[in-house]
């Protein structure tokens, strides 16, 4: 555990009594919790991988980063120091920062950034949370090396719903660049081309032996045969969705986005990148060494990405040395129904409170636009499709980041940074999946906006999230910040309230959700955390092009209803 220096724990408990922190009195919170302090250091460390030497931006000289462990009702607190050369937030994933959205991370959304030599504390409890989530930087790419596991316990007593397993374990997916890839960011905005591939795919930071000088950077899972290991599966890549598999192991989801979920068992899952799962993997099968796979699901057509599987090791006590791994075997890249039967499969563990009866309906369109060229310098900047631009959009609105914090804007009523017009619908409604413009000379531009939607507090809300062809269709996973939600239905084709089949029994409780290739997701929840809060696709390159729009959920009554005022250390920009 990456805790803090006593000095630094002593600093922050007379902050807190000093008034220094904005917190509510604990009598307002459950009981039980207790404080955890943890000091990050954001700078930059030399790594060796794929044959080459880089200088990477980590956290506490630790890729992946450190965990953070707590336990349901913990109260979190976490010193962010930048060394680095670059400006940082960090994000806590799936936290849903009750009365805490001045510490939500997402840069120019609920803070402006940490910048060089500066540093800022998170401060937020986990209130009726528990479960696999994890932390990033949101700010630019830097995600891609900037990311950690976060580990919360049930409270004391608590059993978890299922056998408990002999061992945990956290396993992270992600994407590795040769290039560095805040340069990478630039390169791609600058060009208005397509991201280009990650170089490979990883596991706890590790490519495995299918990348060049790679044969012994691989990550060893050590299993006693006969025992059954709970593993943590969190997909922390960039721009790819994935397979993950264990050859000749079948896996027991049991929990999906940090909730609950009726066991249900399969050969494979695939993680969308933001998206967590819990597994139990019982060992048992014949003393060997197993791969524990990792490989694409790419929905898009004419997208180029990486297609050679990361690997790791399952591997049993009493094992021979050296000897061969047996394949995992993953789905084809763009087997979207090996994608649909998994999420078929999820269920909330017990009956939930869906809302049944709703106030704010939102139905919103997600793809990818294609900008006439509008710029000086052509064959510099214009090397998208049909040379254009490339641009995402929701409701065919590319949201733009503005100069200055949208939460601070809001709460100080500081005009001309964002307006509150982002539309309930989509100013046109046709065949959405089979009749988008996507095809010269029709119109396939985007409007340009930081465009918001606003929400009564306790407003019980329904988003439709439409998938377009526009470009190409593509499964898209959307994270909304402050709130899990209900997946209350998905399907292919174009949403049609008529035939839509909606689950309000017992629906998957979720942070992110993938809206399927071609189709569409509902969505519901109650709008009972003030804030503002970033919806948005989870591919940093669908973020970066404005594939995203904010919620500003108003003030309720009293003060366990009403954002507090915004810390002390909040960050200038």
């Amino acid at each position: 555990m990456a805790n803090s220096s006593y000095s630094f724990m002593i600093v922050c408990l007379s902050l807190i009594m000093s008034g220094g922190y904005t917190v509510l009195s604990a009598a307002d919170w459950p009981g039980g919790g207790s404080t955890r302090f943890y000091d990050f250091k954001v700078h930059t460390m030399t790594v060796k991988k794929l044959c080459n030497s880089k200088e990477i931006v980590a956290v506490n000289n630790k890729y992946p980063g450190p965990v953070v462990y707590a336990q349901q009702g913990d109260r979190i607190i976490v010193k962010v120091t930048n060394e680095s050369p670059h400006n940082v937030t960090i994000h806590w994933h799936g936290v849903r920062q009750i009365l805490s959205c001045w510490f939500d991370g997402p840069s120019y959304i609920t803070q402006c950034p940490i910048q060089p030599g500066q540093s800022f504390t998170y401060e937020f409890t986990l209130v009726r949370q528990k479960g696999t989530f994890f932390w990033h930087a949101h700010v630019s790419w830097l995600r891609g090396t900037v990311y950690g596991a976060i580990v919360v316990y049930p409270k004391a007593g608590v059993p978890y719903p299922f056998k408990h397993p002999y061992e945990e374990h956290i396993v992270i997916l992600g994407e590795y660049w040769l290039q560095d890839v805040v340069q990478l960011e630039q390169q791609v905005l600058a060009s208005g081309a397509p991201s280009p591939p990650s170089n490979a795919y990883t596991i706890n930071g590790h490519p495995g032996p299918n990348y060049n000088c790679s044969a012994n950077d691989v990550y060893r899972l050590n299993v006693v045969p006969g025992k059954t290991y709970l593993l943590r599966l969190i997909n922390a890549g960039v721009n790819m969705e994935n397979f993950f598999a264990i050859a000749n192991h079948k896996l027991t989801i049991v929990e999906a986005d940090a909730e609950y979920t009726k066991p249900f068992t399969t050969d494979r899952v695939m993680l969308g990148p933001g998206q967590t799962m819990m597994v139990l993997v019982t060992a048992d099968q014949p003393i060997g060494k197993y791969s524990m796979a990792v490989g694409p699901y790419m929905s898009a057509h004419g997208v180029s990405f990486q297609n050679n599987s990361a690997i790791a090791y399952f591997q049993y006590a009493g094992v021979v040395p050296n000897s061969i791994s047996l394949p995992a075997k993953l789905p084809n890249f763009n087997d979207n129904l090996a994608v649909k039967t998994v999420m078929d499969g999820l269920r909330s563990l017990n009956a939930s409170n869906v809302p049944k009866e709703i106030d704010a309906n939102l139905f919103v369109t997600i793809g990818i636009n294609v900008n006439k060229c509008r710029s000086k310098t052509p064959k510099q900047s214009c090397h998208g499709l049909n040379n254009g631009t490339m641009a995402a959009s929701m409701n065919n609105i590319s949201f733009i980041m503005p100069t200055v914090s949208i939460l601070e804007a809001y709460y100080k009523g500081i005009e001309g940074f964002f307006t509150d017009d982002f539309p309930g619908a989509p100013l046109r409604f046709y065949d959405f999946v089979n009749g988008a413009p996507n095809n010269a000379p029709n119109d396939t531009n985007s409007v340009n906006g930081t465009r918001t939607k606003v929400l009564e507090y306790g407003s019980r809300v329904q988003i439709i999230m439409q998938d377009t062809g526009t470009v190409t269709t593509e499964n898209h996973p959307i994270h909304l910040h402050g709130y899990s939600f209900y997946v209350v239905g998905y399907g292919t084709g174009n949403y049609d309230p008529k035939t839509a089949k909606l689950n309000l029994v017992d629906p998957p409780y979720m942070n992110t959700i993938g809206v399927p290739v071609g189709g569409w997701a509902a969505i519901r929840f109650v709008a009972d955390n003030p804030g503002v809060w970033f919806m948005h696709c989870h591919f940093d390159v669908h973020q970066s092009w404005g594939l995203a729009t904010v919620l500003i959920v108003k003030n309720g009554k009293g003060h366990l209803q009403t954002l507090p005022h915004p810390p002390a250390d909040l960050p200038r920009c």
